[in-house]
């Protein structure tokens, strides 16, 4: 069956034209035909007027008239009969070169019988179908926004038909594909992607059915596309063939691209957005401890030395002799409130590292460990109080960690600039199993990390000990 009669399940249209015999018309409908009629060339092409496509018209000349060429100029100057098959009654004796000159596909000396005439109507419409097919064809070639082809896969992939297309999408043109076994479709694919399309095409020739699938080609003039392959395998006699399609999906691929890295990066924005948010409350809570520190102990011991300052004033001017046990007890309890007040300052920044920097500020940590650590490499120069703030905070949470969960017998810290960044490892070789869940002091430091655009990783499978790894950027060009 043909394309045209796979679409079109109906009788054929036929338009008869000018003084063809009576019996004609009723021959092609018995025939099972819809016919239409005119005496002339205008009625015929009146009769068309909101009809069916024609497929067949059977010419002849006009009564009084134009003659049979004359005609079928006419009717073929109508654009619905283009692709129409005409069929001109030549009168007896004379020649039908006229017609045939003038448009007509094929023609019928007179007298013709009943059998003669429907031969040659059934004869015309296969040829107006394929005809019809053709031009349909052509169409599709021209008009589908991809590549149409057919290949011939019993015969190394050789391309047999191609459309312009092509051009468009591989920067070949048609004619470097067609009847080429050097230039075929899997010449272009993409060398990492080849061994998937190969199998793919494969699978769909072996079970004779369809594929959809994308793939990168190589244009020809290096630039990498994705494409869309919608593909049919038809086996025929002596091989199998191909029919298919090629899409340029690069636009479609890079937008989706684009949209999966900004969900990436709305995603760590938020996270970002929450690490603030935690960090912040965290700071609200650490101030309102400091506040109340400073109100329990350091403030009430000021207020109390306060008192204290005025009734030594008074003692002093009654008897200064008896002022001077009083004043000894006040130094002591100045003295002991500028402890407190230094005790409370290092629970907020080690004194150590202010004034001497990260090397002995992390001594100092790792003196007061109780699992053994060793410190395999500080930087000898200062940097930036932020970066060094946040080395000091990460190696002093994670050796807090060592010592409480980890039932280590030793750890390692090593702190190194690496092209412009600053790089800190803690090792243990303890139980592992450490996860930065919500609320622990992991996961705070994973914030704080965070706060000044670093990075935290945890390895920590259980059994095999744990590594975590902070990434630090620092101002200003890597070192060369």
């Amino acid at each position: 069956m043909s394309l045209s009669e796979s679409v079109r399940r109906r009788p054929a249209t036929v338009l008869v034209v000018g003084a063809v015999e009576p019996e004609v018309q009723p021959w092609l409908r018995a025939a099972g035909h819809a016919v239409l009629a005119g005496a002339d060339v205008d009625a015929a092409l009146a009769a068309m007027d909101g009809g069916s496509a024609v497929e067949l018209v059977v010419v002849d000349g006009e009564r009084g008239g134009r003659d049979v060429a004359a005609v079928c100029r006419a009717i073929r100057r109508d654009a619905r009969t283009e692709d129409a098959w005409l069929l001109a009654i030549s009168p007896r004796g004379r020649r039908a070169d006229d017609a045939l000159s003038a448009g007509a596909d094929d023609y019928l000396k007179r007298p013709f019988s009943r059998g003669e005439l429907l031969a040659r109507a059934r004869a015309g419409l296969t040829a107006a179908r394929h005809r019809a097919d053709d031009a349909l064809i052509r169409a599709l070639l021209l008009n589908v926004p991809g590549a149409i082809y057919r290949t011939a896969w019993h015969t190394g992939h050789v391309v047999e038909l191609i459309s312009d297309e092509i051009e468009r999408i591989s920067g070949h043109p048609p004619t470097a594909f067609l009847a080429s076994t050097r230039r075929t479709l899997l010449s272009i694919v993409h060398a990492d992607d080849l061994e998937r399309v190969e199998h793919v095409v494969a699978e769909a020739a072996e079970n004779v059915g369809a594929f959809a699938l994308e793939y990168r080609i190589v244009r020809a003039d290096g630039e990498v596309r994705w494409v869309l392959d919608r593909g049919h395998v038809a086996k025929g006699t002596g091989g199998v063939w191909i029919d298919g399609a090629l899409f340029d999906v690069t636009e479609r691929r890079r937008a989706e691209e684009a949209l999966r890295i900004q969900e990436i990066e709305d995603a760590r924005t938020e996270e970002l957005r929450a690490s603030r948010v935690r960090i912040v409350q965290a700071a609200d809570a650490a101030r309102r401890r400091i506040e109340r520190d400073l109100h329990d102990g350091a403030q009430q011991r000021l207020v109390a030395m306060a008192l204290d300052v005025r009734l030594a004033r008074r003692r002093l001017e009654r008897d200064p002799s008896d002022a001077a046990d009083y004043l000894e007890r006040l130094g002591q309890e100045l003295a002991q409130a500028s402890e407190e007040l230094r005790e409370l300052a290092r629970g907020i920044h080690p004194a150590v590292l202010t004034d001497h920097g990260l090397g002995p500020a992390l001594d100092a940590l790792v003196a007061r460990s109780p699992v053994a650590v060793e410190v395999l490499a500080v930087p000898d120069e200062r940097l930036p109080a932020a970066a060094e703030t946040t080395v000091y905070f990460t190696v002093a949470e994670a050796l807090t960690n060592v010592a409480k969960y980890a039932r280590a017998s030793q750890a390692s810290v090593r702190v190194a600039q690496e092209d412009g960044e600053l790089v800190v490892d803690v090792r243990d070789d303890g139980v592992g199993g450490a996860r930065a869940t919500t609320g622990s002091g992991l996961s705070g430091l994973t914030d704080r990390v965070a706060a000044v655009d670093g990075t935290l990783v945890i390895d920590s499978e259980p059994g095999a000990g744990t590594h975590l790894r902070a990434v630090i950027p620092l101002p200003g060009d890597p070192p060369g």
